[in-house]
Order: structure tokens, then C-alpha cells, then sequence
């Protein structure tokens, strides 16, 4: 794990403060689990992006083959 800081009203941090170790660990799961979330949501959007970007490549002729010798060329 790795601790982050973020910025919340006083009303919050006076409450997280005050929770028990046990109330602080739901706390934090809950924190990971809504930006896991978001996490997930970029790469999915990213491996849309690649397949729509390989499809028009492909539409294009650009061919694994081709991409192949492109990339080797000195």
C-alpha cells in the first residue's frame, strides 16, 4: 500500500480522525475501490481507442506485416 493525501472540508477530516482503526480501514477501501473504478475506466477506454485506431489502419492496408517492417527500419 501506498499512503496518499487529499484534500477534504475540516467537518471530514475531524471525522476520519476520530474513527476507529476499524472505521478508517472501510474508509479506505471504500477510497480504493471508487478510484480503482476510475482506473478501470481509462483502460478500457484505451483498449477502445486501439482497437478503433488498429481498424482504420487496417481499413487503410496497413497490414501486421507492413507495421512489422516499418518498426525495423533503421
Amino acid at each position: 500500500m501506498q499512503e496518499i493525501m487529499i484534500e477534504v472540508s475540516p467537518e471530514i477530516a475531524e471525522a476520519y480522525q476520530s474513527a476507529s482503526p476499524q472505521e478508517r480501514k472501510k474508509i479506505q477501501a471504500i477510497v480504493s475501490i471508487l478510484l480503482q473504478k476510475q482506473v478501470d475506466q481509462d483502460v478500457a477506454f484505451l483498449r477502445e481507442l486501439m482497437d478503433e485506431i488498429s481498424d482504420r489502419a487496417r481499413a487503410r492496408g496497413l497490414t501486421p506485416e507492413i507495421l512489422e517492417s516499418i518498426l525495423n527500419e533503421p
